[in-house]
């Protein structure tokens, strides 16, 4: 994803061999800070997260410190094996929920001044979704770890054949700045529950609660396996000269790419979940409204800052203007007329992403008096629906930018280039052919290849194609068949229909991308799979020599004949 987590200049240690602190800048607007439904038990007031005494630096791991800290906790899980135990295994998971919940008001203070989110939104989407892959975790880890049997064949009938669940080692998890709890602790789970050590390095994009986790973490988890490094690129790039068993990435291409070739050098494998441009397919078959409701759930919860969030709608041209009309209510449901004083609309994280938001928008041709900066920009096609022009009604100084839909948008539009990553909503119309010129192409051919496909559908899957595969795909429609059509003629990291981002958050499912979206998936059984080296185990008996004498030279015909039987005797 190229802008999630591309760091910013980071703060760099005058002495290396000292802890270096950067004094962090808070989020001073009142409209998340409130939550009329909790009181304070010290004041009787609503709770307010600016009476939450928050870390006020960022102080970042000493370089020097790095390596031998990799190398001791290494030293700890090899010669204890304490995480070989299924039973500590646990208690260290129920410690990490411990911490959130005994941590509660401090957390969702951090995540306030880092993102503007409400005590609300935290709890659902950082709070709820952490302490679910937690619960799975504990309550499946018995069932994960067992042992598998599979089948024998002729030539080891006596023999136990098994396949061990054992852990990989030493496991560096580097977290999101985006939902910076659980983006950087359910990967973290995840290794807990395969018995590996964690270094944890959490985004510094998100300050606050960075310096929370690594106050924390030692506090709760066993500081002998579990630690935190704090600090920008200098010190994740000697992080990541360490030698580490898996490594597991939330954020950008261009980051992972770096990761790889750090990996490659010990033959590390990793898991990138990265990003893309996720689309949403709004077949005529859909029923509008409803669709309208879920794309604003998941477009602009977190204010668009969303790894799963819908990049851009593709819709059929003559259903574009109720699409918005639609949208507009949902919006103005959820957020009020005016979302910057709604408790549940965010914020942009930085000063730089308020910026590139921005520069997309100078691309779009609406005139407003106060767009003097805009005059003689490039256009691409394309109008403002629904938002507002940075002049009218975006604010710097709090980094705000409303929900903003985008009609008429061309699919070579620079905003279509990269993944938006904030509250801009383009809508691509498609111009459908009729049916009558469609049919000599949707002919099914002899494998049944475009049953359910119409006109609609082949072109959005043809303009999908175009692209890296997406991290995920959403589609809208009553026609279960056109839906199922479009899942078989794409590529995505996940599909949720009729609906967005849920599948995101459920833990049966694997979370990772495929392509240019990502390598590798976890979430429940699949990230405990991810971080669980499978070995191969065969036990046979000291007596019944007879059995191998097929094998042993000198060979010849008979032994031939024997090993051919066995070979074929399944087929």
């Amino acid at each position: 994803m190229a802008t999630r987590s591309s760091p910013p200049a980071s703060p760099t240690p005058s002495d290396s061999s000292a802890h270096s602190a950067t004094t962090l800048a808070g989020n001073s607007c009142p409209a998340a800070a409130l939550c009329e439904g909790k009181l304070d038990p010290a004041t009787g007031r609503p709770w307010n997260a600016l009476d939450i005494a928050v870390p006020t630096t960022l102080t970042t791991t000493p370089i020097p410190a790095i390596q031998p800290l990799v190398q001791t906790i290494r030293a700890n899980w090899t010669r204890t094996r304490a995480l070989h135990s299924l039973s500590f295994r646990k208690q260290q998971l129920r410690q990490l929920a411990k911490l959130m919940n005994e941590n509660e008001d401090l957390l969702c203070a951090a995540l306030y001044h880092d993102l503007h989110k409400s005590r609300y939104q935290t709890q659902f989407s950082e709070f709820f979704t952490t302490t679910t892959e937690i619960a799975e975790a504990v309550k499946h880890l018995d069932a994960w770890a067992k042992p598998e049997y599979p089948s024998r064949q002729l030539v080891n009938l006596t023999d136990t054949v098994m396949v061990r669940k054992d852990p990989v080692g030493v496991v560096l998890v580097i977290g999101a700045w985006n939902y910076p709890l659980y983006l950087t602790l359910s990967p973290m789970v995840a290794a807990i529950a395969a018995g590996n050590a964690v270094v944890l390095k959490p985004s510094e994009v998100s300050p606050h609660t960075a310096q929370v986790l690594a106050d924390l973490i030692p506090k709760y988890l066993d500081p002998r396996f579990f630690q935190v490094v704090n600090g920008g690129v200098p010190e994740t790039s000697e992080v990541l000269k360490a030698k580490f068993d898996h490594i597991l990435y939330t954020g950008n291409g261009s980051v992972a790419r770096i990761i790889m070739s750090a990996a490659a050098k010990h033959l590390t494998p990793v898991t990138l979940e990265l990003g893309g441009k996720s689309p949403a397919v709004i077949h005529p078959s859909a029923d509008l409204r409803n669709a309208a409701r879920r794309i604003v759930f998941g477009k602009f919860i977190n204010c668009g800052q969303t790894c799963v969030a819908p990049d851009y709608i593709l819709i059929s041209r003559d259903q574009q203007d109720e699409f918005v009309r639609e949208l507009q209510a949902a919006i103005t449901e959820m957020y009020g007329a005016d979302p910057k004083d709604s408790p549940d609309y965010g914020r942009i994280v930085a000063d730089r992403h308020f910026d590139r938001l921005a520069g997309y928008i100078k691309s779009f041709d609406k005139p407003h008096p106060a767009q003097d900066d805009l005059a003689g920009q490039a256009t691409y096609g394309g109008q403002i629906a629904i938002g507002g022009s940075p002049a009218a009604t975006w604010t710097k100084a709090d980094r705000y930018i409303p929900p903003t839909v985008l009609t008429n948008v061309g699919i070579d539009s620079p905003i279509m280039e990269d993944e938006i990553f904030g509250p801009l909503l383009p809508i691509v119309p498609l111009d459908t052919p009729s049916d009558a010129t469609a049919d000599a192409d949707l002919a099914d051919d002899e494998w049944g290849n475009n049953r359910g496909a119409d006109a609609f559908m082949r072109q959005a899957a043809s303009l999908i194609g175009r692209r890296d595969h997406p991290l995920a795909l959403y589609v809208f429609g009553r026609d279960a068949a056109a839906c199922e059509w479009l899942v078989a003629h794409t590529q995505s990291g996940g599909v949720t229909v009729n609906d967005t981002i849920m599948h995101l958050v459920t833990a049966g499912l694997p979370f990772g991308g495929v392509g240019g979206s990502g390598i590798g998936a976890y979430h429940g059984k699949f990230g405990f799979d991810a971080m669980t080296h499978k070995r191969a185990v065969l036990k046979r008996a000291m007596g019944l020599e007879f059995v191998n004498s097929v094998r042993y030279a000198p060979l010849g015909e008979t032994q031939l004949s024997l090993a051919k039987r066995f070979v074929f005797s399944n087929l």
